[in-house]
């Protein structure tokens, strides 16, 4: 069965916007904003449900800095559900974009995902806005490494440490007793001994690096349209590329279930699930 037939909120596309969809995107020149959404059918949930409001508090930029504790509530967390995320393969909406890349429609994808499903399913223009949960930095003397790399020293430091779950969070956390919390142990960078190896993403409540922001704006500022695709467009992050295009006069399509944040810069709506509008979009337009 196609995932998406799993997700709830399936309704029929409305094929008046799905034509115009068609269109739009004929013309190339996409830039594709991507989020939460792309990846559900995958199994990897989005913060926030059909109505909007967030139904995980993932942890904060502050909070994570703050003290050890906290990044060992974050770290035993992560390690406990790492697995599961690192399972995840791209769906049929990942591969759809891949296509209409190779088919010279798509000019970029800008992901606010960090769980890297658009470099696997074969897109080569991506640009990581919030990071990639596969690698790992020190925040105190800057060296990077691999999360597989981060994961076997966390095993090593852990034996034993078993948590049964079958819960996968957007951020590749599960929620585990605090008994297991307090008894995990941290990994430490081998350069410079810092317990302060952090997954190399954007937290909420951090930034995303200037010189990757305006490499985003730049895609926009040469896209024929910009196609949100997954977005609820609630965090500045993806909207404010949305408010860059509006004020290009760059069209921008919205193809998510739910409301967005952006109704006054979108040109067109399709109000549908993205397994049900993006795979039928390249047998069109193969």
């Amino acid at each position: 069965m196609d995932p998406s037939q799993t997700l709830p909120g399936r309704t029929p596309v409305d094929e008046v916007a799905y034509a115009r969809l068609r269109e739009v995107v004929s013309g190339g020149g996409v830039v594709v904003l991507a989020g939460a959404g792309m990846s559900t059918a995958s199994g990897i949930p989005d913060y926030r449900g059909p109505d909007g409001q967030r139904r995980v508090q993932p942890m904060q930029h502050d909070e994570f800095l703050a003290s050890p504790e906290n990044r060992r509530r974050y770290w035993a967390r992560s390690y406990a559900g790492w697995r599961r995320f690192q399972a995840a393969s791209p769906n049929e909406s990942h591969r759809a974009v891949a296509q209409l890349e190779r088919l010279g429609l798509v000019s970029g994808v800008i992901t606010q995902n960090v769980d890297g499903l658009h470099h696997e399913a074969g897109s080569r223009r991506v640009l990581e806005l919030h990071g990639n949960l596969a690698r790992v930095c020190c925040l105190n003397c800057g060296e990077v490494y691999s999360r597989e790399v981060v994961h076997d020293w966390l095993t090593e430091a852990n034996p034993g440490f078993r948590v049964e779950t079958q819960e996968v969070r957007p951020d590749g956390d599960v929620v585990i007793p605090e008994d297991d919390i307090a008894r995990f142990h941290l990994a430490r960078c081998v350069v410079c001994g810092s317990d302060q190896l952090k997954p190399d993403v954007v937290f909420f409540g951090g930034s995303v690096a200037k010189p990757l922001v305006e490499q985003a704006f730049a895609m926009v500022d040469h896209a024929r349209s910009l196609l949100v695709l997954g977005s609820s467009l609630r965090v500045m992050s993806g909207y404010r590329f949305v408010r860059r295009a509006a004020r290009l006069g760059i069209p921008v399509t919205v193809v998510t279930r739910g409301d967005t944040r952006a109704q006054e810069e979108v040109s067109l709506r399709v109000d549908a699930l993205l397994g049900d509008v993006l795979p039928r979009l390249v047998a069109d337009l193969a």
